[in-house]
């Protein structure tokens, strides 16, 4: 077995992979190796819309301009339906008038991965077709990893620290010892894309359905007329009431008076449906040991409420770096030198993630979602606080509190 040695090799080419190489290299970190499983460019299964954070962390790096040169489509606001078939859009912050300044757009992740690998490739060493089988270890650290190419050939590397971006099932996490998610903090999700859906406009759509309540059945408008369709619940919800997904989905479409017709003509592409599972944030996983750390879904990052995971995931790509970079520098890469790592991610995206995880515990609730929207319909100052949920924090805990609760449901 050939044998090779980096500072850090990362598992997992992603958004939270490309990302941690990136930012690692901004900390002047240049012994580094990116690794993945599969060619770029490669699909992932997901809801592809990028949101304003993920936007946020490519413009730090300075790709925002990349994203605009494949295939994408602008949005504008979210259209929402109740159980009982009311609708209600609200328009983004800062897209409320004919000046629509702050859009986010839907990109298929087989474009929006593959724009921040490349970047990436650009700045530090990379290996595709490449999967890991385990850690290697000496004294309780984490020295390195063996793995094989997709042509059989064994071998294994030697990094100082190895960063587990691989995703749901990450095998690093595995090979640390790192249990999985319990099923009321994992999502189950289908997606498939559609073609000849009509009634489509600039906004995503998110609609509290009773076939799969409580959960959301969900529209997003994507390039040349296609649109990305799933279903998303707990994984405890799917157990309990033993749903097959992919037929629940169909089901919507072929019976929901809010869909069928709009579907009548639609052609599903060669595809068909897909199912992944979403480790959610509102279970906070050990992210990091001796020689080894955690980022991006093999953290269990994802947003409780609405299924983002790419903005939490280049997050945590963005923090780890600096606490490995600084690990480096004092050439101590124990567990108690990463602490922070945890601490500073949590400190950005903890409060967030207890709203979103607030919210998602209301959808269970139809009466309180059918009023809830009703009340939208009827009153500017419901859809106001809507519109600062699908903001920026600060706005979310606001729009969230109380105080702000109880004039949604008393007025």
């Amino acid at each position: 077995m050939a044998q090779k040695e980096y500072d850090v090799v990362i598992v997992g080419g992603g958004p939270a992979g490309s990302s941690t190489a990136m930012f690692l290299k901004r900390n002047g970190v240049d012994n580094v190796l990116l690794i993945d499983k599969a060619t770029f460019p490669r699909d992932k299964i997901c809801g592809d819309a990028f949101s304003g954070k993920s936007m946020g962390i490519a413009r730090e790096l300075g790709i925002i301009d990349d994203f605009k040169k494949v295939p994408n489509e602008s949005v504008y606001g979210v259209l929402f339906s109740s159980p009982k078939g009311t609708q209600v859009e609200v328009p983004f912050p800062g897209c409320e008038g004919k000046i629509k300044t702050k859009p986010g757009f839907v990109v298929r992740r087989i474009n929006g991965d593959n724009i921040l690998f490349q970047r990436a490739k650009k700045q530090v060493d990379t290996l595709e077709d490449f999967t890991v089988t385990d850690l290697t270890w000496e004294n309780d650290f984490v020295t390195g990893l063996k793995g094989k190419k997709k042509t059989g050939e064994e071998f294994s590397i030697k990094a100082k620290v190895i960063v587990g971006a691989d995703g749901a099932n990450s095998t690093i996490g595995q090979k640390a010892k790192i249990e999985p998610n319990p099923p009321e903090h994992q999502v189950i999700a289908t997606r498939a894309y559609y073609k000849g859906v009509t009634g489509m406009s600039n906004n995503i759509e998110l609609h509290f359905v009773d076939e799969i309540m409580p959960g959301y059945f969900w529209i997003f408008p994507l390039d040349n007329g296609w649109v990305n369709v799933g279903v998303g619940l707990l994984v405890s919800e799917k157990n309990k009431r033993k749903l097959n997904l992919k037929e629940t989905q169909e089901k919507i479409i072929r019976e929901n008076p809010l869909f069928k017709e709009r579907f009548a003509n639609a052609k599903i592409d060669e595809q068909g449906i897909k199912v992944w599972t979403l480790p959610v944030g509102s279970f906070h996983k050990k992210n990091h040991g001796n020689g080894w750390v955690l980022v991006g879904d093999a953290a269990s990052l994802i947003d409780p409420f609405s299924g983002e995971g790419v903005g939490n995931a280049m997050t945590s790509g963005k923090f780890a770096a600096k606490y490995i970079a600084k690990a480096l520098k004092e050439n101590n890469v124990s567990k108690a030198n990463f602490d922070d790592y945890d601490k500073e991610l949590w400190n950005a995206i903890g409060s967030e993630i207890k709203t979103s995880y607030r919210l998602q515990r209301l959808g269970s609730i139809k009466f309180l979602l059918n009023m809830f929207i009703d009340k939208a319909v009827q009153k500017k100052e419901v859809k106001d606080i809507i519109s600062g949920m699908l903001a920026n924090e600060e706005a979310k805990k606001e729009s969230t509190s109380t105080l702000s609760l109880l004039k949604v449901f008393l007025t």
